[in-house]
């Protein structure tokens, strides 16, 4: 979904604008809001699977603080920017989709938000263009645990076969029954007009969610293409392999990170994974890590005027 004043849609949305940018050739959607004069630019980068969409609620907060880019990463389900081959929908690839993208917007010294898997992604993007990034946010990120011995033998031999042979058979079997998964999504999360079908998924209280993000996630289900469903596996199987599998090169990047860096995680949020917090307290002691009280996975959505809030105490900016 695409609008040139998103506040044709919502007053809670005016002066958030959908452009294209084309990066090495590739049509790259895009939401922008705030002007350059007003700061250091933030770049926002999105769960993979959604779409730059997801931070709607909180583009206006940020944007008071200075411009806000939130471009949609390639092979999304919900989003518009092509998809240039079949695996540019993996980490990697992500990763330098963000270095091109900001080198084509110039963009240096911007406080990067990553959320989610996103997260990964971004903390990723920090490690390999330092220059690009100011300051670097991270909401409930994906990333490696420290896991019992027996667990993660069980992932670089078992889990590795499994991962491997997942993908192509999901991607196979998508291609009849996509639409069918996406009417059960409609029908868990839009269809009575509230997301609360996911709480025990996400954690948090998703009836904080404003009635009008509420509604666009359930026209974006509704629009969605059924065969980038495919798409979204061979991103989130990339991740699997990322933070289970070979973890060695993502912790790498994490300590190569010179980025001041603040870590938000949701108090009830059922998708972290377990020892993530642990093994990032003994990577990077350095970075400061929070806890937004009664949210879950989806607090930049349940509670953004807080998240906004939080990022500009710990960054010394008014928000």
């Amino acid at each position: 979904m695409r609008h040139s004043d998103w506040g044709t849609v919502s007053a809670r949305w005016a002066g958030i604008r959908s452009e294209t940018v084309e990066v090495h050739g590739a049509a790259v959607h895009c939401l922008r809001a705030g002007s350059e004069r007003d700061g250091p630019a933030h770049l926002l980068v999105h769960p993979l699977g959604g779409s730059a969409t997801l931070w709607m609620d909180l583009i206006p907060h940020l944007a008071a603080s200075g411009p806000v880019y939130v471009p949609d990463l390639p092979g999304t389900l919900f989003g518009h920017t092509e998809l240039p081959h079949p695996r540019a929908a993996r980490l990697a690839p992500n990763v330098r989709f963000l270095r091109a993208f900001t080198g084509t917007l110039g963009l240096e010294k911007a406080t990067v938000h990553g959320w989610s898997m996103g997260g990964l992604v971004a903390a990723m993007f920090a490690g390999l263009a330092p220059e690009r990034v100011g300051r670097l946010v991270l909401a409930t990120p994906a990333l490696p645990a420290r896991l019992p011995e027996e667990e993660a033998r069980w992932w670089r031999t078992i889990g590795r076969v499994c991962l491997s042979a997942a993908q192509p058979l999901a991607r196979t079997v998508l291609r009849a029954g996509a639409r069918p998964l996406l009417e059960m999504k409609i029908r868990t999360y839009a269809d009575t007009g509230t997301l609360t079908g996911g709480e025990k998924l996400v954690g948090g209280d998703l009836t904080r969610l404003s009635p009008e993000m509420t509604r666009l996630i359930g026209e974006e289900l509704r629009t969605a293409d059924p065969a980038r469903l495919g798409d979204t596996v061979t991103a989130v199987t990339s991740i699997m392999r990322a933070i289970f599998v070979d973890p060695g090169p993502v912790r790498a990047a994490l300590s190569r990170v010179s980025a001041p860096t603040l870590v938000l995680w949701g108090e009830t949020d059922n998708i972290v994974i377990d020892g993530a917090r642990e093994d990032l307290n003994v990577r990077r002691p350095d970075w400061t890590q929070h806890t937004i009280p009664d949210t879950g996975h989806v607090f930049p959505l349940e509670a953004p005027g807080v998240y906004a809030e939080t990022v500009a105490r710990w960054a010394g900016y008014s928000s």
